[in-house]
């Protein structure tokens, strides 16, 4: 089977796409089997180049075309055909986004990995505003397979977009190999990471968090470990006023070696989201050991189980109350870390790669069955 995989996202900031991308071709390289998949990674970019290691046998194609101008031309005027670019012929092309890898030969996936572009099509970067939530039903219809991370998303897109649950396939991102940390620190932090932006639900975090420190004394500091996107600006003029100033602190993107490093000193992880296509963050904590609070939304409840303190993200009493619950109850801290940590080993990047090479096996004869005879 002849696989080529668009690995664009994890040129830069290895998180959400970028991360899911880079460990499912890990793990596609790693199957038992795997000398019957011939793995190709396209990457296209003006000035960022395809330079890291890549898994053995995994080659790659490295194109000198602006990000931008390419997807325009795909979304647009669906050319050039991949096997233009890269000179040679595929089974199966997926992209990692909603919409498709122009292909004259090969079956066609796309990833929808949450449909907040559907529900909030004002929000995010003006190309993701300007062409998802326009072609995404056009093109899931068309595509011979559609991958989601979570049954929850797989729903969605099926409610959403119109299209059969059986098109759908379910492959999730798999608990990072990291090592459960002994003990929890004596001066940690509270911790949320992800995307400062208005579905991560930051501004009523914030004000929980401001009415927790006038309920008690001694609550530990707020990071905010995530890049913000351009509608965060009211949000982030939060962080320089009382009661908030030099209380709460943001990161910026951080690299997985510092990120492990506030995991590790984080008193408790916090997910307040609106909406959830997955929740990469949960499973990261659960696997070190870390207690969550958690918004019961989205895909949080799929993934976590029981491992959470689940609030309703719009009540912001029940968020202050829960972050307090964590702090002074070392009872519920001890049965959220020990139910996490037997939860996150359930997600693997092995399981996922499987379900994907069955989805790429229904892509291709789904194609098949449709050429004329």
């Amino acid at each position: 089977m002849r696989i080529l995989i668009d690995y664009r996202p994890a040129l830069r900031h290895r998180t959400g796409v970028g991360l899911w991308v880079q460990k499912l071709v890990e793990a596609l390289a790693a199957l038992d089997g795997n000398d019957a998949l011939a793995i190709t990674v396209f990457s296209s970019s003006w000035k960022d180049r395809l330079s890291g290691a890549l898994p053995t046998g995994v080659d790659r194609v490295d194109r000198r075309i602006p990000v931008k101008i390419l997807n325009w031309l795909w979304h647009h005027r669906e050319s050039p055909a991949v096997e233009t670019l890269t000179s040679s012929l595929f089974d199966v092309v997926h992209s990692p986004s909603p919409l498709l890898i122009p292909s004259r030969h090969a079956a066609q996936l796309v990833t929808i990995h949450d449909t907040d572009f559907l529900v909030h099509p004002h929000h995010g970067p003006r190309e993701i505003r300007n062409d998802y939530p326009v072609l995404a039903r056009t093109h899931a219809h068309r595509a011979d397979g559609v991958i989601v991370p979570s049954s929850y998303t797989g729903d969605e897109v099926a409610r959403t977009l119109q299209l059969p649950r059986e098109r759908i396939t379910v492959c999730p991102n798999g608990a990072p190999r990291w090592t459960v940390r002994s003990q929890p620190p004596d001066n940690g932090h509270i911790l949320f990471v992800g995307t400062i932006a208005p579905r991560k639900n930051i501004d009523r975090l914030l004000t929980a968090y401001a009415a927790l420190r006038t309920q008690r004394e001694g609550v530990p500091p707020l990071v905010l470990a995530g890049q913000a996107n351009p509608e965060a600006a009211p949000t982030l003029a939060r962080l320089s006023v009382a009661p908030l100033a030099g209380h709460v602190h943001l990161t910026g993107y951080v690299d997985e070696a510092r990120l492990l490093a506030l995991y590790r000193e984080a008193v408790l992880v916090v997910l307040p989201s609106l909406d959830e296509g997955f929740g990469i963050p949960a499973l990261e904590a659960m696997t070190l050991g870390i207690p969550l609070v958690a918004a019961r939304r989205g895909a949080l409840p799929e993934v976590i189980g029981d491992a959470a303190l689940f609030v309703d993200p719009l009540n912001i009493p029940a968020i202050t109350a829960a972050l307090n619950r964590i702090l002074t109850d070392p009872t519920l801290r001890d049965r959220l870390v020990a139910t996490g940590l037997t939860r996150a080993p359930l997600f693997s990047w092995r399981s996922s790669a499987n379900s994907l090479v069955e989805a790429y096996a229904k892509a291709i004869a789904r194609r098949q069955a449709a050429k004329p005879r």
